[in-house]
């Protein structure tokens, strides 16, 4: 059953916003990049050097896309699609000093300006397999190295379901 949810979902766009109908589900799926920069007061500030200023740019462009992929999204359901963390719960377990590499706490920003069911992420191989947003929406760092080392008697894939939503009857005539 899921295998052909999965077949009849057509190809994935994960760059940018896009809305696929699985089975009975609506789900809309937004997809960035994402970008390093740190998380909360950690977070690198646009001052100093010019390459530093164009590092935490390029964070502020792929929290503008993210929020831009959001906001164009039409369904009751939604999932965020990144390579960078979120939130720090996610790339716990790797070295403090390489946390700002891993991603930013910019890209949490518009994860709460809409209702999100679930964001994935990757490239914090020595990462935690799940955190939070700060309103409680679940992150799920899906780094194949990750789910290999973590879970090493399932393949590595992440299986996530997306709640159906209730079918409307037309109202008689």
């Amino acid at each position: 059953m899921r295998a052909k949810a999965l077949q009849q979902a057509g190809p994935v766009q994960p760059l940018g916003a896009s809305q696929q109908q699985v089975s009975d589900v609506a789900a809309g799926i937004a997809g960035v990049k994402g970008f390093g920069g740190g998380f909360g007061r950690g977070s690198l500030g646009a001052w100093g050097e010019p390459a530093i200023k164009l590092f935490v740019q390029e964070a502020l462009n792929e929290a503008m896309k993210l929020e831009s992929a959001l906001a164009k999204l039409r369904t009751r359901r939604r999932i965020a699609l990144l390579h960078y963390s979120p939130v720090v719960g996610t790339v716990q377990g790797e070295p403090v000093e390489i946390f700002p590499f891993l991603g930013s706490s910019r890209l949490e920003a518009p994860l709460l300006r809409y209702p999100m069911d679930a964001v994935f992420h990757g490239h914090a191989h020595r990462g935690a397999l799940e955190g939070r947003t700060i309103n409680g929406v679940p992150v799920y760092n899906v780094a194949k190295l990750l789910l290999q080392r973590s879970r090493p008697d399932t393949p590595p894939f992440f299986l996530y379901e997306v709640q159906r939503e209730p079918v409307e009857e037309p109202a008689a005539t």
